[in-house]
């Protein structure tokens, strides 16, 4: 450890960890630079070399990554970052970037306020003297330029929301707004200053494909991640970082003793999942209250027996919805859970609330390590987000969650948090208990897993083959649009008008590919757009974007467009194909109907179950047990309509309907359980196992049952709107090929990318097929296709499947007559449900479509569905409209 590193480390009195994270940040300064000019290949392989889990910078500047689980302290380990990169390399300038309103309070506090017990600088004698200067995005417009180029630290920190808003629009956020004093805008300034280094606060928030464009644009000369949560959720796939150089997990900072231990509680025999959700709700929030106040009075002892401050604990209940949590604030404050006792001690927090109980609700939420504050119970949507840091929470009831949404260190990270300081081998005062009745089993099975976060000692896994796998790249394949723009040339003046300057040239691309495109609301079809008074009001358009982007010539630049309007208007008709807006979706759910029948019963043998509560450790395995009564009975209602109301639970039944069948099967379950028990012991197994009973109803139920198709609404049409360029990945040492190159092994074909096309509305293509490259040759070489694309993923709005998925065509092709929806599948998938449904959306798109076109005199479309083995070189378009669906 260098000298300065040493310092820091004694002054803020660095945990290992961030000690450790200290050093490594020191290493890699010396293989940096830490300037602009960067040789990224070079110093990507330096790094690996030392830290062979790093892989890439992922972003156009160095940028590493510190996973570090929530509850070691980031915050601090920031603030030692920014100390020993100041004293190290004199480092001025630090832009720190929040991912939400309350880490981005809770930075600018932490950095800024030497009285806050959590200042991350306390002990540097440097910034006694001289404080840094923190700048915030709600400050940064009264800073002077003396204040900005005065010899002394600079720390921005802003909310990623300040520098992310979406220009696509026009609406340009403030930072990059021109500043008078500067004579550019603060983003501007911040992104030419010399040696800025940006530090990312729960990093895998700026992941998302705008958020990394504008972190490039900032270009610093080093970039810091700190997170919780290295990986990114793609689907059903977790990505993780690949430019990790440290890891310290959740599994090592339980088993270092720097946050709580974690534990699991549920009752002893019992099986929760067999009663209503409301049900379980109730139970799982009164048990939750019981641990909870059995923890407050072991605190106590605790802190008397051993001269400390008293932890007043609370209890955060995650409800799914705002309904819910108001339904649940409700039952606590009733009379009759425990006796009104906490009808002053709970409060709602969501980001549905407003004005006076909103801002109520923060400030309680704010101070509940305050003796004085009276509040216990804290009850939020889903889950309150990063960077609200609290040490007195000891419980957590997790409704309505799955077994690894209530496991993962989002969920109990926020009660992690130790209010010692340390490990006090105290059970209760470094205990956090989770309350999954409904749960346990799963939850035990997810700990034990060799991926949990409570077993595994490194969370970042990479593929075993990462590293034989080819390197890729991304290629834009543009619009002919765009691409004609680019390749127009002197040699094409006379006949083509080029724009003279770089400033004009970017003005006519507004114009063609975000004006034109936005004037399909204002239309009926595409040719209108050739109408004097409709090229008027796209002017107009034009200069309000041109106005909002800082064109201090805007006007001049429009004078000159105007002069050629003829033209780009005519391109951009030319390399469109007019497919309308609108959005299809299912418009009412598929319903099952029921035949009457006679119910199964052979295998209800269900016996009455327990009520003692048990708590077992997730991570030693050691379990106790809660002895207690639980206040108010579950149910006291008759046995028919006890389990009459599980099967009303279940939204595919229409109770009204079928009620004489549905009383007539509960009956049975009723005889059969009459059969063996009393009729106390009847209702117990109906109250305990009603669910499953339930479930084991439906399930005949289905067998005797049809199941009736959903219907298909649209929404408003809009006659035409941008062609949407795409995005493909390549394997760099592969070239592009031309959409004639015969490819061996077929299978490599998806792999690849193509081009030579004229006939497409875009440069470059990807096929998933043999039969669609073909496809391609025989549009591009029939005389009667005019034009034809593959259309991007955000093209279409068309659903299928009760509207959880989209619906993408292979081809949209345009004749001299019609327009054509084209899929080509697989002859034996031609049968399958899922054709036949995504069939059913397009035919209903194109429905709605046509009955536009029929009022406005546009082209009609039509749907093509074709078999592979019909995709043969020797035939022309013509020949696949025998294909025609609907």
């Amino acid at each position: 450890m260098n000298q300065n590193a040493l310092y820091i480390k004694n002054r803020l009195s660095l945990r290992a960890p961030q000690e450790q994270a200290l050093n490594i940040l020191a290493d890699i300064c010396q293989l940096l630079p830490l300037s602009k000019e960067n040789d990224l290949a070079s110093q990507v392989a330096a790094i690996r070399a030392k830290y062979p889990v790093f892989k890439d910078f992922e972003r156009q500047f160095p940028n590493i990554c510190f996973a570090l689980a929530t509850g070691v302290g980031k915050t601090r380990l920031m603030g030692a970052f920014v100390a020993y990169l100041y004293k190290e390399y004199h480092i001025q300038d630090f832009f720190i970037l929040a991912p939400n309103l309350t880490i981005y309070n809770k930075l600018i506090d932490d950095f800024s306020q030497p009285s806050n017990p959590k200042y991350v600088f306390k002990g540097i004698s440097d910034f006694a003297v001289n404080p840094p200067l923190v700048i915030t995005g709600d400050t940064y417009r009264e800073m002077t330029e003396h204040q900005l180029f005065q010899e002394s630290i600079r720390i921005n920190i802003f909310n990623i929301s300040k520098i992310n808003a979406d220009e696509r629009s026009g609406d340009k956020p403030l930072i990059k707004r021109l500043s008078e004093y500067l004579g550019q805008s603060y983003f501007d300034y911040l992104a030419t200053r010399e040696r800025l280094v940006l530090l990312m606060d729960e990093s895998h928030h700026y992941r998302a494909k705008r958020a990394m464009q504008v972190i490039n644009e900032l270009n610093p000369v080093l970039g810091i991640e700190v997170t919780a949560t290295p990986q990114i959720q793609k689907g059903s796939k977790a990505v993780p970082f690949r430019n990790v150089v440290y890891e310290y997990s959740l599994a090592r900072a339980i088993k270092d003793g720097f946050v709580k231990k974690p534990y699991v509680a549920t009752r002893k025999n019992w099986k929760p999942d067999n009663f209503t959700p409301e049900e379980i709700d109730r139970l799982k929030v009164q048990d939750g209250i019981r641990l909870h106040q059995h923890t407050r009075v072991e605190l106590e002892k605790y802190a008397r027996n051993n001269g400390r401050k008293i932890i007043k604990p609370f209890v955060l209940i995650v409800t799914k919805d705002t309904e819910h949590a108001e339904s649940i604030k409700q039952m606590i404050q009733g009379g009759d859970f425990y006796n009104g006792y906490y009808k002053d001690k709970v409060i709602v927090v969501h980001s549905a609330q407003k004005g006076s109980e909103k801002d109520e609700n923060i400030a309680q939420l704010l101070s509940l390590e305050n003796p004085l504050n009276k509040v216990e119970i804290v009850i939020h949507v889903n889950m309150l987000k990063e960077g609200w840091d609290v040490t007195n929470l000891y419980t957590i009831v997790p409704l309505r969650t799955s077994a690894s949404d209530t496991l993962t260190e989002q969920t109990i990270g926020r009660g992690l948090r130790l209010p010692y300081g340390r490990i006090t081998n105290d059970t209760a005062a470094d205990r956090l208990t989770i309350v999954a009745h409904d749960k346990f089993q799963a939850i035990i099975d997810e700990a034990n897993k060799e991926n949990s976060l409570l077993r595994k000692e490194n969370i970042i896994e990479l593929d075993e083959d990462f590293d034989n796998t080819p390197a890729k790249e991304v290629v834009v394949s543009n619009t002919i649009l765009s691409v004609g723009r680019e390749e127009q040339n002197a040699e094409q003046a006379s006949s083509f008008w080029v724009p003279p300057t770089p400033e004009v040239k970017e003005a006519v691309a507004i114009f063609q590919d975000t004006v034109l495109p936005e004037m399909g609301r204002e239309v009926q079809k595409i040719g209108e757009l050739s109408e004097v008074q409709v090229q008027e009001a796209a002017f107009k358009r034009l200069e309000e974007h041109l106005t909002q982007k800082g064109d201090l010539f805007a006007q001049q630049h429009i004078v000159e467009i105007k002069q050629h309007s003829e033209q780009l208007v005519r391109e951009f008709i030319g390399a469109t194909i007019a497919i309308p807006r609108v959005i299809v979706q299912p418009g009412k759910d598929g319903y099952l109907k029921f035949q009457p029948f006679k119910l199964d019963t052979t295998n209800i043998t269900y016996q009455p179950a327990s009520q003692e509560i048990f708590i077992k450790s997730l991570t030693d395995g050691q379990f106790s047990f809660l002895q207690g009564k639980v206040s108010g009975n579950i149910n006291q209602e008759s046995a028919e309509n006890i389990l009459l109301a599980a099967l009303y639970d279940i939204p595919e039944i229409p109770y009204e309907d079928y009620a004489d069948l549905l009383y007539s099967l509960v009956q049975s379950v009723i005889d059969k359980l009459k059969s063996y028990l009393g009729d106390e012991d009847v209702k117990n197994v109906l109250v305990s196992f009603r669910k499953p009973i339930a479930e084991l109803i439906f399930a005949q139920m289905k067998q005797h049952s049809v199941y009736v198709q959903p219907d298909y609404t649209a929404a408003k049409v809009y006659p035409f709107e941008r062609i949407y360029p795409h995005n493909y990945d390549k394997i760099t040492s592969d070239k592009v090929y031309h959409y004639t190159d015969t490819i061996e092994p077929t299978s490599a074909i998806p792999s690849k990318v193509f081009t030579g096309f004229k006939k497409a509305c875009h440069n470059l293509y990807k096929f998933d097929s043999k039969a669609e490259k073909d496809f391609s040759g025989i549009l591009e070489q029939d005389e009667n296709v005019q034009k034809w694309l593959r259309p991007n993923e955000r093209q279409f709005d068309i659903y299928w499947r009760n509207g959880s998925h989209k619906y993408e065509p292979d081809f949209v092709v345009e004749t001299s007559e019609n327009l054509f929806l084209v899929e080509i599948k697989s002859t034996r998938d031609l049968e399958s449900a899922e054709v036949e449904e995504k069939s059913r959306a397009a035919i209903t798109w194109i429905t709605q479509v046509n009955e536009y076109a029929g009022k406005t005199g546009a082209k009609k479309w039509k749907y093509l569905l074709i078999p592979h083995t019909e995709v043969l070189a020797n035939r022309d378009f013509a020949y696949f409209t025998q294909f025609a669906k609907g």
